[in-house]
C-alpha cells in the first residue's frame, strides 16, 4: 500500500521555525520527485518546494525561498521541510505529494501519491 505521511505541524510565533516530514512507503523511493504543496483557507492550492530523490535536485516556490529548505533522508524514505522565519501568510495545510518521472516542472502538473496533510500556524 502506497503512503505518504506527514507530521510536524502545529502553532508557532511569527520568526519561529517548523520541521515538516513527509514518510514514504509502497513504492521505489528513489524513482520519485517529492513536492510540499499548501492550502490556506479560501485559497488555490500552491507549490512550495521540491526534490528529486535521485539527483537531488531542488525548487523553489518564490515565496519561501531563503527561508524553507527541502531535503531527503532515503534510508529513512523520508523527506523534511525546514521552514524558517516563519510569517503568518504560511499559514496553511501542508500537504506531500509525490510522482514518477521525478520531474520537478515547478511542481507544475498531476503528482501520483497525496498525504493527508499537516496544519501550520503563523500567530502573530
Amino acid at each position: 500500500e502506497v503512503q505518504l505521511v506527514e507530521s510536524g505541524g502545529g502553532l508557532v510565533q511569527v520568526g519561529g521555525s517548523l520541521r515538516l516530514s513527509c514518510a514514504a512507503s509502497g513504492f521505489t523511493f528513489d524513482d520519485y520527485a517529492i513536492g510540499w504543496f499548501r492550502q490556506a483557507p479560501g485559497k488555490e492550492r500552491e507549490g512550495v518546494s521540491g526534490i528529486s530523490i535521485s539527483d537531488g535536485r531542488t525548487y523553489y516556490a518564490d515565496s519561501v525561498k531563503g527561508r524553507f529548505t527541502i531535503s531527503s533522508d532515503n534510508a529513512k524514505n523520508t523527506v523534511y521541510l525546514q521552514m524558517d522565519s516563519l510569517k503568518p501568510e504560511d499559514t496553511a495545510v501542508y500537504y506531500c505529494a509525490g510522482r514518477t518521472p521525478p520531474l520537478l516542472l515547478r511542481l507544475l502538473g498531476k503528482y501520483d501519491y497525496w498525504g493527508q496533510g499537516t496544519q501550520v500556524t503563523v500567530s502573530s
